[in-house]
């Protein structure tokens, strides 16, 4: 179960969103809705890094009881307008691409350190959901 926190004026259809996480996990997903302002600050208070960015994932480290929450994932609605203008998809499109991305994170893909699983994985959802491009395939 996707739990959405949304504090934009933006609509988040999570259907589509549900049906690849559950392909992925049965564990529940928080997924929060922010401008860049907010995720700005986020980014500043967790990775020192003073800048707005298009998603950040927050894996659940422990289990508590009870409570079968992989993690949280935090998307930018500004990034995702931004880059669907420039990409030429829509902004649902994108955020898609965006949540996918962030949740192969909490599954504990890292396209930093990986040997590409990270990428494949993530091409191989694009594919299964029909999406464009993914962000590690086109900053590659």
């Amino acid at each position: 179960m996707i739990d959405l926190e949304n504090s934009t004026e933006f609509e988040i259809d999570t259907l589509n969103l549900e049906n690849i996480a559950n392909t992925l996990t049965t564990k529940d997903i928080e997924l929060i809705v922010v401008k860049n302002d907010e995720i700005q600050e986020l980014n500043k208070e967790y990775r020192n890094i003073d800048k707005p960015t298009d998603v950040l994932s927050f894996p659940m480290n422990f289990e508590v009881i009870d409570m079968p929450l992989l993690g949280s994932i935090v998307i930018s609605t500004d990034f995702v307008q931004e880059k669907a203008k420039e990409f030429k998809h829509s902004f649902n499109e994108e955020f898609t691409l965006l949540f996918i991305h962030g949740l192969l994170h909490l599954l504990g893909f890292d396209h930093e350190i990986d040997n590409g699983e990270h990428r494949l994985k993530e091409e191989e959802l694009i594919e299964k959901f029909k999406l464009p491009s993914s962000l590690i395939v086109r900053n590659s």
